[in-house]
């Protein structure tokens, strides 16, 4: 149960901060990612904001052995950069820089009934549900 309440909140407040910083709005994400034509830097902040508390978050972490809810904490990840990291970042840009929305926003969008929020998170189960049998055959790609 106090695992559900934590998330609640934590999801509660993480939309509530999508929906205050604008990025639920696909044209502020695209004015943002439009360099060249009418760049809008405001997401910089957003982006820049977001830095801070997980800069405490982790530090906190390394001071407990499980989190308020009891579970493990993660290993942190292997800093180097392999093929399936490239190839997932350059798809969630792709996404992000096509559509405006990433699975976030995408999500708070739906309460507003937009058909974009809904194609996106179509769109993206797809993706899911297609990913594993894809790094499969990645893999032994990269394994050549």
């Amino acid at each position: 149960m106090q695992r559900i309440v934590i998330s609640a909140l934590s999801g509660g407040l993480f939309g509530a901060g999508l929906l205050v910083s604008g990025m639920t709005d696909t044209t502020k994400v695209q004015g943002w990612l439009d360099i060249f034509g009418a760049w809008d830097p405001t997401l910089a902040f957003v982006l820049g904001g977001a830095i801070l508390p997980m800069m405490l978050a982790w530090q906190m972490t390394t001071k407990r052995a499980t989190s308020l809810a009891g579970a493990p904490f993660p290993s942190k990840p292997d800093p180097r950069l392999g093929h399936n990291l490239i190839i997932g970042s350059v798809l969630f840009g792709a996404g992000w820089g096509l559509v405006g929305l990433c699975p976030g926003p995408a999500i708070a969008s739906l309460s507003w009934g937009g058909t974009g929020g809904i194609v996106f998170i179509l769109a993206m189960i797809a993706g899911m549900m297609a990913a594993p049998s894809l790094r499969l055959r990645i893999d032994k790609v990269a394994a050549i």
